[in-house]
């Protein structure tokens, strides 16, 4: 039992050293500038799949705006129903908060922490210069990705109005845990857009089958006013065939040694025309929802 609870901290040990390691890696890395920028996008990219939302069809990458400061262009703008727009900028000041954790001096972490909150705000206002909030079809904010969320609350824990102070210039921050309840809402948004969409689409179609079905039963009520009236002419017509044409015939079938039975008589016809109804009314139009084929037309015209 000794022994196993010996390899068991030993193990503990070498998973804690490679977890050290590995998050000395990651630092390292993220002390470079470029590197840090493609780590931010990239969070930011994995977010956006994971709420839903579609390059090229929800969100574009690297767009510039018109109208805005020409030094920098949003990682990120979604596009929303209706036609406004969301700026999200993924770029985010590290240096002073990662130098503040490779120190073990607690008086030194504070005031690189302090310099971490001021690099902070001094990027907010310079983000704010940008006017990408000021866009016509953007909220009054643009939105800048956190990539961790310790990042943002050590900030919050040096200046508790912080969050106060960027809203107030036009930006919001949002770290990975925010920013997805931000995009799954954003999703939530083009999902009900596209259910009225579709709705309003099988109207506007249902609509427009039932002005046709309108018409096609006007017609069919016409033809078959139509042939009543040709069957009525028609055995009308039988009586008279008979006295003047067929009786005579017959006369003469008969004095010239023919059969006149081979000359048969004229039939009436004593099938209807049947009337096209439907529950007992009398024309489709009884029944046709008339508000739905008003609104087809709306859309129509």
């Amino acid at each position: 039992a000794e022994s196993d609870l010996k390899s068991q901290i030993k193990n503990m040990g070498d998973a804690n050293k490679l977890l050290l390691d590995e998050t000395t890696k990651i630092a390292g890395a993220l002390s470079n500038t470029q590197t840090r920028g493609k780590f931010g996008e990239a969070q930011l990219e994995l977010l956006l799949e994971m709420a839903g939302l579609r390059e090229g069809i929800e969100f574009e990458r690297q767009k510039s705006v018109a109208g805005s400061d020409s030094s920098g262009i949003p990682d990120v703008t979604i596009k929303m129903p209706g036609g406004s727009v969301l700026f999200i900028d993924s770029k985010f000041p590290f240096d002073r908060f990662l130098d503040a954790f490779n120190t073990e001096d607690m008086a030194e972490r504070e005031t690189l922490l302090q310099q971490h909150t001021d690099d902070l705000l001094k990027h907010v206002t310079a983000l704010a210069k940008r006017d990408y909030h000021k866009h016509e079809a953007s909220p009054d904010f643009v939105v800048l990705f956190a990539p961790f969320e310790t990042i943002l609350s050590e900030a919050l824990r040096i200046d508790k109005r912080l969050l106060d102070k960027a809203f107030e210039k036009g930006v919001t921050i949002a770290t990975p845990t925010t920013m997805m309840a931000l995009l799954r809402t954003v999703g939530f948004v083009f999902s009900k857009n596209k259910i009225a969409t579709n709705a309003n689409e099988i109207q506007e179609l249902a609509g427009k089958f039932l002005k046709n079905v309108s018409a096609l039963h006007s017609k069919l009520v016409t033809v078959g006013e139509r042939l009543k009236s040709t069957v009525k002419a028609y055995n009308d017509m039988v009586p008279t065939a008979e006295t003047t044409v067929v009786n005579p015939a017959k006369q003469i079938m008969k004095i010239s040694g023919i059969d006149p039975k081979s000359l048969k008589a004229i039939p009436e016809i004593t099938d209807s025309v049947r009337d096209i109804k439907s529950g007992g009314q009398t024309s489709l139009d009884d029944f046709i929802d008339v508000e739905v084929i008003e609104e087809g037309e709306s859309d129509d015209n």
